[in-house]
């Protein structure tokens, strides 16, 4: 992995911009990038995004670390929902738009699994700043979320 520096006060910026939109520092700094990409190059940045962060969820999840897991199958879901709304036309920016873009593919597949699951994984996001969550209750939505990943990647015929 390669790093960069900035100033405390530009970081402390992107973690309040992060915090207020739900999502990483490294999605801000992606969806700052990906604004001077073409879609097609976008997309492919949400999917590596994607990958990179089911893969770092595995492996937290397999030391134990169910918060920084959730957190990390949190940001796997909102980068594949991303390539749902390049795909779509959606916007993709805020927390509320990831929840739209929830309705859209529940209303366009009829599948109401969709916008249950989502609220499931939601909870894995919320745990990760309030650590309210027992084992037992992390599986249950870990198990949610691998689901909701499993049928927007069918949605999008990714295999």
């Amino acid at each position: 992995m390669t790093s960069i520096e900035v100033s405390r006060e530009i970081y402390e910026l992107l973690t309040e911009i992060a915090r207020r939109k739900g999502k990483s520092v490294e999605e801000i700094v992606v969806e700052s990038i990906a604004r001077d990409l073409d879609p097609r190059a976008r997309i492919e940045v949400y999917i590596k995004l994607y990958e990179k962060y089911l893969r770092e969820a595995e492996e937290l999840y397999s030391k134990g670390d169910l918060a920084q897991a959730g957190e990390k199958y949190w940001g796997a879901l909102t980068a594949l929902l991303n390539v749902v709304a390049e795909r779509e036309g959606l916007p993709h920016y805020t927390h509320r738009d990831l929840r739209e873009i929830v309705e859209y593919l529940t209303e366009k597949t009829r599948d109401p699994d969709y916008s249950r699951l989502f609220s499931s994984a939601e909870a894995l996001h919320a745990n990760f700043y309030h650590g309210f969550m027992s084992r037992l209750s992390f599986e249950a939505h870990r198990s949610d979320a691998i689901k909701l990943i499993r049928k927007i990647r069918e949605f999008l015929g990714l295999q």
